[in-house]
């Protein structure tokens, strides 16, 4: 099959001819025919998973099949309530797990909204309402005002027809459409005689032939485009899987060290093979999966309330990585709420104050506020753009308007100024806008006769003006002063401001009321400069971003005039902007290298986006994407955490995504950030915490074992140490609130592990003093009475690990300085690991369980001064590190 001509380079004669379609319509049998040939218009989507798939995607992990192979082993050697224990443990991590990401997918869908779900079309030469799905190439469809467009078109008709087609380009003004021809070079964004499938008419209608459909759209080609793309681990992933083979390789080797050393010492086999496994269960931290699992489950709850949905339970964590944020501007940056900042007549030039659509603002003259009414330039002008607009505003819960958003910005300056069409004359007649004519015309019948008031591109209007109204009074327009005006009017343009110039002219009687001879011979009033406004909120967070070390790239589907002028609103630096045609010109090098100081993209396509992200990763960067078009999809899926708008993203975004912003505010990306820095730094904490308790069982046991001792820890208290007690606490680990300068600290290198050099020293040394106190205790009892010495043993080492579990809440600030309250879960926790405790040591069933024997009051109070030591060394240590007098790096992260 030959590949489709370039529609957008034919006129609509051509294309009805080349589809073999006409103006009255296809008939019934041809639309069935072409149906049954071309398939039904919809997307190709990506198949959800099943619940099945989600809750075994949670067995993914190596600690996870570590745990596995541990309760097989435990069932194979008689130990079936260690098993159970192992394998309670493993199950309800997934179920969580599963929980979590199940109710994330439910969120999805309820956000999703259907693309387009009815289309008028002609057939047999009458009008039709069909399912879109139904549309096939050759219809002819007619697209009215707040419709979505079911497939591609090619323009045959049009009246004042504007698209939004920011889902597709990027671009957030409204694109004006008509039918005509274009070269073959035209890019997608300028397709002018085009209308796109996903797209929304916001003015106007008209008429167009479906050229494509389905998976054949530039929606469905994009579409296509991310299914190609596949979806990378998250840094805490990857870590993880390290953490755990590494962890299964320490066991399998200290487990095999301690019965070859046990049987050179002439001890049974089957008594150094008990030993073996109490090593290989003290070297695994049971709970650490569970205790990951369920602290992402909390920050997933934080970060909702933060308008951070989480698709992926890594995600959350994730996001604290992130060391590159590519940002789209409209509506994340900016309000996305036109608004007119700017005007200026002949007489004066004002600035408007106010936000969004609500008419609350002032208009400012040399700073000094003013009242519109006592200057007749600026109040004719502020007439003429509501007289000559159909945009009306209203109260529904908050401020929004009907029609163009440039439109109704001009309503709402006028509103601003005390004006509204309650009192406006009756229109007599109206010459719409184009593309082509770049203005538009309405005529009202005033009391000294018909006035035409025009509005539209300032040149225009400039080049077909005869006169100025200066001070009320209308003055010959001089070459002098049109060139001035032009001078201001590039000035606006040059500070990315929307410009949109206003004209009028009384009405000769016997003037012909055509186009040409209204729309002469006008008097000038003046232009408004519209910008959709920063949001107030942004600038503070990109000056965070820029304290924690993150870069931040606009990119965007806009002008580059625009998308630079809000970037140095914001603070942004950058040198220029780039356009989707100079990355084109750029190679892969020469791209890099201008990253680092532009930080502008605009006009750029979904291949541009995926071609920034491949890099940036060079550098090993932890990429943020947002987006909320069709053309962003890919990107969202390739970058490390895809970020889609909640409120103007397109279902193909959300669902490419592993996070959905629903407020769509740069500032909840920020807070989001700060968030997953605080869960991975809990992460880190509780993981070294449970490694140093793992690493006092080993020594102990292995120490025991050196010195010809019993054995120290039976499985099932290695168990109950690792899974209830060093659980409950590395949870409240978890909730530990944020350093207050977490948002000042550099990304964290995504390659580093959890488990640094400077982290594996601390671990170690701890672990050996704990391992070493839990000898002691033991060993000064064991020939009088081997039951009550385990118990000293096994109490002591919770109680030892009590203490320390306080050094991990901070690897920088002692208490005092991080409030020995503040985080009252695990004060909670470690109450509760001692109440426990007291029940397994006194309660008959549980000591027949756990094998315990009561411990006097002499015994605990030894075991609370013995541990004692292990607090106060971190608190000196940490107070010495913060005056700069210990020369050892502790961890920081």
């Amino acid at each position: 099959m030959p590949p489709p001509p370039d529609w957008w380079s034919l006129t609509p004669e051509e294309v009805l001819q080349e589809l073999r379609a006409r103006p009255a319509g296809l008939t019934a049998k041809e639309a069935e025919e072409r149906l049954e040939h071309y398939g039904e218009n919809v997307l190709r989507e990506e198949a959800r998973e099943t619940r099945l798939q989600v809750f075994l995607r949670q067995f993914k992990s190596i600690l996870i099949a570590i745990l596995v192979i541990a309760a097989a082993v435990s069932f194979l050697v008689g130990e079936p309530q260690d098993a159970a224990a192992i394998l309670i443990i493993v199950v309800l991590n997934a179920l969580l797990g599963y929980t979590q990401e199940w109710q994330a997918g439910e969120a999805i869908e309820a956000l999703k909204k259907m693309l387009v779900q009815r289309a008028v079309v002609i057939r047999d030469g009458e009008q039709q309402e069909i399912d879109a799905s139904g549309v096939v190439p050759g219809d002819i469809v007619l697209l009215e005002m707040g419709e979505r467009v079911p497939a591609d078109l090619s323009i045959i008709e049009a009246t004042s027809l504007q698209v939004d087609e920011a889902a597709l380009t990027g671009e957030s003004a409204p694109v004006d459409k008509a039918p005509g021809r274009l070269p073959p070079a035209t890019g997608l964004a300028e397709r002018s005689n085009m209308t796109f499938a996903g797209t929304t008419v916001v003015n106007g209608r008209g008429q167009g032939v479906v050229v494509a459909t389905g998976m054949e759209t530039e929606f469905g080609k994009i579409a296509g485009l991310s299914q190609l793309v596949t979806a990378e681990a998250t840094p805490l992933s990857r870590q993880m899987d390290v953490l755990g083979r590494d962890i299964g390789f320490i066991a399998l080797g200290i487990a095999a060290l301690a019965v070859v050393v046990g049987l050179l010492q002439q001890r049974g086999l089957l008594e150094m093979f008990l030993v073996g496994v109490s090593l290989a269960v003290a070297v695994i931290p049971e709970g650490l999966p569970a205790v990951v699992t369920l602290t992402l489950a909390i920050g997933i709850k934080t970060m909702m309330q933060k308008n951070c949905l989480i698709r992926r339970l890594p995600a959350s964590e994730t996001l604290g990585a992130v060391s590159v944020i590519c940002t789209d501007k409209t509506g994340t940056l900016t309000r996305n709420e036109m608004a007119v900042v700017r005007v200026k007549t002949p007489g004066a030039e004002v600035a408007v104050t106010g936000t969004g659509y609500a008419p609350e603002g002032e208009f400012l003259l040399d700073g000094r506020a003013i009242d519109p009414g006592d200057y007749p330039g600026l109040r004719q002008f502020l007439r003429a753009v509501l007289l000559c607009n159909h945009a009306t505003i209203a109260r529904d819960g908050g401020w929004r308007i009907f029609g163009t958003p440039t439109e109704g910005a001009l309503v709402v300056a006028a509103a601003k100024a005390g004006l509204s069409r309650d009192d406006a004359p009756e229109a007599a007649g109206e010459f719409s806008f184009d593309s082509t004519r770049k203005r538009m015309t309405i005529i009202y019948r005033e009391d000294d006769g018909d006035v035409a008031y025009v509005k539209g591109a300032p040149e225009v209007l400039l080049a077909r003006s005869s006169g100025v109204l200066v001070d009320g009074s209308v003055v010959a327009l001089t070459d002098d002063l049109r060139e001035t005006i032009r001078e201001d009017i590039a000035g606006y343009a040059s500070g990315g401001l929307r410009v949109l110039g206003a004209a009028y002219r009384p009405l000769p009687v016997d003037l012909p009321r055509t186009a040409d001879a209204v729309e002469e011979d006008l008097v000038f009033l003046g232009f408004a400069g519209i910008l959709d406004p920063p949001r107030p909120e942004a600038a503070e967070a990109i000056r965070l971003c820029r304290s924690a070390g993150i870069d931040v790239i606009m990119i965007t589907g806009d002008n580059p005039l625009t998308a630079y002028a809000i970037a140095e609103d914001l603070g942004l630096p950058s040198e220029g902007a780039l356009t989707g045609t100079d990355l084109e010109a750029l190679t892969d090098d020469e791209l890099e290298a201008r990253l680092r100081v532009t930080k502008v993209l605009s006009r750029v396509t979904a291949a541009h986006k995926l071609r920034v992200i491949d890099i940036l990763s060079r550098e090993r960067a932890v990429i943020a994407m947002t987006g909320d078009g069709v053309n962003d999809a890919p990107a969202l899926k390739k970058a490390s955490i895809g970020i889609a708008m909640g409120i103007k993203g397109t279902d193909v975004a959300k669902e490419s995504s592993d996070m959905v912003l629903v407020d769509d505010n740069f500032a909840s990306i920020v807070a989001g950030v700060e968030e997953g820095r605080r869960e991975y730094d809990n992460i880190a904490r509780f993981t070294r915490y449970l490694l140093s308790s793992n690493v006092g069982e080993i020594v102990a046991i292995v120490g025991g074992l050196l010195l010809g001792l019993p054995l120290i820890l039976i499985p099932v208290q290695i168990l109950w140490i690792n899974l209830i007690t060093d659980g409950l606490t590395a949870l409240a680990l978890g909730l530990e609130p944020a350093e207050k300068d977490v948002m000042q600290q550099r990304p964290r290198d995504p390659g580093e592990p959890i488990l640094t050099r400077a982290a594996f020293t601390i671990i170690l040394a701890l672990g050996a003093w704990l391992g070493l106190l839990t000898l002691y205790v033991f060993s000064g009892l064991y020939d009088i009475d081997l039951d009550r010495a385990r118990t000293m043993a096994f109490t002591g080492l919770i109680v030892f690990e009590l203490y320390n579990v306080l050094n991990f809440r901070s690897f920088r600030f002692p208490l005092h300085r991080i409030g020995f309250f503040s985080n009252p879960a695990l004060l909670y926790a470690i109450l509760g690991s001692l109440a426990l405790q007291v029940l397994v040591v006194y309660v008959p069933v549980f000591q027949d369980f756990l094998g315990t024997a009561p411990l006097t009051l002499a015994d605990w109070g030894l075991i609370a001064l013995l541990g004692l030591p292990v607090l106060l060394a971190g608190e000196v240590y940490k107070i010495l590190r913060s005056r700069g007098g210990n020369p050892w790096v502790f961890p920081t992260r």
